[in-house]
């Protein structure tokens, strides 16, 4: 029997990790991103910028036109924005990240919907940073956090399908060169974690990461529909109650 997924994002970080071991557990894989996926043996590939809310239905429409079943749906693609203070942070700025990392995730919640296509599974990729609230975080923060509330209003309209928000914990991509390269952790101290961690078992690759979210997806619909976890619940618990220690110190103070 033929499993199908559907992934935005694949060109590089999580979502080729993602689609790179899909592919190797059989499965046919439909991917949208702004670069392309360069992997061979994935069956349907489609350039779409999903800042351009207009392209995105006329995207799906090409890529996903026979596709009658969908086993699993990742909904990865998203972007950082600027680490800086939320007082800092203009509505513009602000715009942009919902745009791309909540909004455009709406447009294809609702071409979903409203399409025959049969959909077993849906993961939202988040972040721990929606819940935390660390200084600097503030645009990418909200922006996730709200992600998760998309897809806990969408569980109801989806009632055969399983939605699921997850933070996947700290990997090797573009956005982590980024923080730990050209950010401040000294005005942002919750980077230091971060820093350190690379170079370490903490730090996952993309491929990694992968097959850790591959490997939870049973265990994932234990959990009510429209759910969000952090996956270091429930693979590293040491390690996520020890942040969250740290969270609720620095709220304290």
């Amino acid at each position: 029997m033929t499993t199908n997924a559907f992934l935005t994002g694949n060109s590089c970080g999580l979502g080729k990790g993602l689609t790179e071991v899909l592919l190797e557990q059989g499965y046919q894989v439909y991917g949208c991103s702004r670069r392309g996926c360069d992997l061979q043996g994935v069956i349907g590939d489609i350039r779409c910028d999903l800042s351009d809310f207009a392209g995105i239905a006329p995207a799906l429409n090409t890529l996903l036109a026979d596709v009658q079943s969908l086993d699993l749906v990742v909904l990865n693609a998203g972007i950082l924005g600027r680490l800086q203070d939320i007082g800092e942070t203009s509505l513009d700025e602000l715009k942009r990240i919902m745009d791309i990392n909540v909004w455009s995730n709406k447009i294809i919640f609702d071409w979903l919907l409203h399409s025959n296509i049969r959909i077993e599974q849906i993961l939202l990729i988040s972040s721990g940073a929606a819940v935390l609230g660390n200084k600097g975080w503030g645009g990418y923060a909200l922006s996730k956090a709200t992600l998760n509330m998309l897809g806990k209003l969408y569980a109801h309209e989806f009632p055969r399908s399983h939605i699921m928000s997850i933070a996947p914990g700290l990997i090797e991509t573009e956005m982590m060169e980024s923080l730990c390269n050209d950010a401040d952790s000294k005005r942002f101290p919750a980077l230091r974690r971060i820093q350190q961690a690379r170079g370490t078992e903490k730090m996952l690759s993309p491929r990694q990461a992968a097959e850790q979210i591959l490997s939870v997806l049973p265990a994932l619909k234990e959990y009510p529909s429209g759910s969000f976890i952090d996956l270091r619940e429930i693979l590293a618990p040491e390690d996520y109650a020890e942040l969250m220690k740290i969270s609720v110190r620095k709220i304290r103070r």
